[in-house]
């Protein structure tokens, strides 16, 4: 190789070239990172949508101006101002009943007091180093062997010890009785949510799919409970759907300060909760 050549003259090979240096994180030109300093991801977007906070709160004479480089922690007084100027600036106008009332209608199965499912199941769990495809295609397999008419009674236990990372595959992958906020919500919104879930006895002709893996799922037995009326849950109601009207209006407000602001080393555009640390 000649002197001075910086690398193997491949077009493709990056080999010889320097590497780029990172933009420092910053909000309009403060520093959010202290030298040296290293965040995750997340912790530094929440870091901007802090900044991003007191800087506003700030232009509106809310809070003293900062005369550092460096992007000043927050104290409990400067959260009290933010949120008081956010309460202000994002007024969020309580539901009405008849949108509780919607809200209520168009999902009764949420408000059954006391419903409860007797389960088992076996879990094929996705871990950081499972070949997923190949798991899927082993509980699929699990899963057919067991509809057919022909499955002895005990198969399915005998499989769960064999198969399940689950700790309940030592007994046959019995879940016991449970209710919609004793297991996941996705298995929860399976068994009680959906307008039409998974009802009756038996084994589930799909897997369930869950945060955890796979499940074959067997149900042995149901309690029903019983519907609450509109009239008991409908605080509840209008407490969620504040809530969430609220999250929604956070956003864009969020999302209009950035796009205002001058954002460098951070990427705001995927955060879906921009609040105050």
């Amino acid at each position: 190789m000649s002197a001075g050549h910086d690398g193997c003259g491949s077009g493709g090979c990056g080999c010889g070239r320097h590497p780029t240096a990172a933009v420092p994180a910053s909000v309009n030109g403060i520093s959010l990172l202290a030298e040296g300093e290293r965040l995750a991801e997340d912790a530094l977007r929440k870091r901007a949508w802090s900044e991003l906070l007191r800087q506003e709160a700030a232009r509106q004479g809310l809070l003293p101006p900062h005369v550092d480089d460096e992007a000043p922690a927050l104290s409990a007084g400067d959260q009290q101002v933010i949120e008081a100027m956010l309460e202000r600036l994002v007024p969020v106008p309580p539901p009405t009943d008849e949108e509780c009332r919607r809200y209520y209608d168009s999902r009764k199965s949420q408000f059954a007091q006391g419903a409860q499912v007797h389960a088992r199941h076996i879990l094929f769990a996705v871990t950081p180093a499972v070949d997923v495809h190949k798991l899927v295609i082993r509980a699929e397999q699990a899963l057919l062997e067991l509809t057919r008419k022909d499955a002895p009674p005990g198969r399915f236990a005998q499989l769960a010890r064999e198969l399940s990372n689950c700790p309940t595959g030592a007994q046959g992958g019995d879940l016991g009785w449970f209710g919609p906020h004793e297991c996941a919500d996705e298995l929860a919104n399976e068994f009680f949510h959906q307008k039409n879930p998974l009802r009756g006895i038996g084994l589930r002709p799909r897997l369930v799919h869950s945060r955890y893996g796979f499940h074959i799922v067997e149900v042995l037995g149901r309690r029903q409970g019983r519907q609450a009326s509109f009239g008991e849950v409908r605080d509840r109601i209008a407490m969620q759907l504040a809530q969430q009207s609220r999250s929604r209006a956070l956003h864009q407000y969020m999302q209009l300060l950035a796009g205002r602001a001058t954002v460098l080393g951070v990427e705001l555009a995927a955060a879906d909760s921009p609040l105050v640390q």
